[in-house]
């Protein structure tokens, strides 16, 4: 057999053994019915301070590397929005805040969905005594949350 026949025989060989085993078939699979719905994630809510750490109704955290709340009652929460009166303060404020900060009430949404929790991932911060520039920074404020 001379070296142009073998080389097509292998293709060939190669071809039909690629056929056989499904290998390379353009077509699509098909798919009946329709598709499956999502189910509602039950399981614990969280909310992750600023280094990650998964907290459920915590008394205080840290929101941002200069503002944390503390003194945390929460009214709701593992509801599509949580909410709780406390005390505001940070970086920004010393060494004129007043003592524990100044009063607040803070409302954790936007829950995403991981596994079998969900984290709350953004804070709003309402404190009417604080500072315009304070207040404004923790107007809206994105959480961290655990990558999947």
């Amino acid at each position: 057999m001379n070296k142009p026949t073998a080389v097509a025989t292998v293709f060939a060989l190669v071809l039909t053994a690629v056929g056989l085993t499904g290998r390379g078939n353009p077509e699509q699979p098909h798919v009946e019915g329709p598709a499956p719905s999502p189910t509602q994630v039950s399981g614990p809510v969280y909310v992750s301070d600023t280094l990650g750490h998964p907290l459920t109704r915590p008394t205080g955290f840290a929101l941002t590397e200069f503002s944390s709340v503390s003194r945390l009652s929460w009214r709701s929460w593992g509801k599509p929005k949580a909410v709780a009166t406390g005390r505001a303060e940070g970086m920004w404020c010393i060494p004129h805040c007043p003592a524990n900060g100044y009063p607040a009430t803070v409302e954790l949404s936007r829950l995403q969905h991981r596994e079998n929790v969900s984290y709350y991932t953004r804070a709003v911060v309402r404190a009417p005594r604080l500072p315009p520039d304070q207040a404004a920074e923790l107007r809206e404020v994105q959480l961290p949350v655990p990558e999947p």
